[in-house]
């Protein structure tokens, strides 16, 4: 052990920096294990020793170098697909159509989904955004029946006494009745009502997101595409496709909600044509 298996409670803050330093400089763990590390020991010494390790010297930090996203082909979406159905294969259009985060997609509702103008309005997104992105009209007919499977569920509930949702920051001291209304419902609800105390009355929740991720995982198996997919990968075959077929680079950024165009630019370095767009001399001969 770094510190010889000294008691915690004798070591301060100098030799909890000089351990998390060493993880990087002779361990060479990741940036998110240190980071984990860091956590760990911040939470043992406040709650357990009951001595708060307060401000550390400097730490070695972990440099996470840049990483291009994984993307897909549009053959290769459409065989991910041909794999889902039900809600995965919904929500997954919605991924791929619209740009979303899985959490978006799952935490989506009735208000906030315009049919008519093919619009999803995204609600405190990354960073407590609000932006508006595409709905792609290959998704509305199993959107409308999705909705209307919602809106039964709802009644059902509203005829037991339930019908609740949780509402965004203090809403619903706000707004008493809005928890029970049709606008507020979650497009893709759970399928069990919550009675968790800490979010009040009883009330249901929206879909969990590992629904999602395991028939993702499971389809990209039967596949076999030899890439690492996951939800986040339609995000980023979305941004990428987007600029193949020749759209503004800050359009992309609006519908993916980035702050900064050089977080979208990422996605000029995966584009189908080759090494940064340059066609290979090789290709001439």
């Amino acid at each position: 052990m770094y510190h010889g298996l000294q008691h915690p409670d004798r070591l301060g803050a100098d030799a909890v920096a000089a351990f998390l330093s060493s993880l990087a400089m002779r361990d060479g763990v990741s940036a998110s294990t240190q980071n984990q590390a860091l956590c760990a020991l911040a939470f043992l010494y406040q709650h357990v020793i009951g001595r708060p390790l307060g401000s550390l010297p400097a730490i070695t930090r972990v440099r996470t170098p840049p990483r291009l996203p994984v993307v897909l082909t549009r053959q290769e979406v459409r065989l991910l697909f041909e794999h889902l159905s039900g809600i995965p294969h919904l929500v997954a259009s919605l991924l791929y159509g619209s740009g979303l985060r899985l959490l978006e997609g799952m935490s989506l509702r009735v208000k906030d989904v315009e049919l008519e103008r093919l619009e999803i309005v995204v609600r405190q997104g990354k960073g407590r955004k609000d932006r508006v992105t595409m709905l792609p009209s290959s998704a509305v007919p199993a959107l409308r029946r999705q909705l209307e499977v919602a809106r039964q569920l709802h009644d059902a509930d509203l005829t037991r006494g339930f019908g609740r949702v949780v509402l965004p920051d203090a809403l619903d001291a706000k707004y008493p009745n809005a928890g029970r209304s049709w606008p507020w419902q979650f497009v893709f609800p759970a399928a069990r009502i919550c009675r968790d105390t800490r979010w009040g009355p009883p009330s249901r929740f929206h879909l969990h997101e590992t629904v999602v991720q395991r028939a993702v995982t499971s389809a990209a198996g039967a596949t076999k595409i030899p890439k690492r997919v996951s939800c986040h990968t339609l995000r980023h075959s979305f941004a990428t496709h987007l600029l193949e077929d020749g759209y503004d680079i800050r359009t992309v950024q609006e519908l993916l909600g980035h702050s900064d165009v050089s977080t979208t630019m990422i996605y000029t370095h995966v584009l189908n044509r080759g090494g940064l767009g340059v066609r290979s001399p090789a290709d001439r001969l």
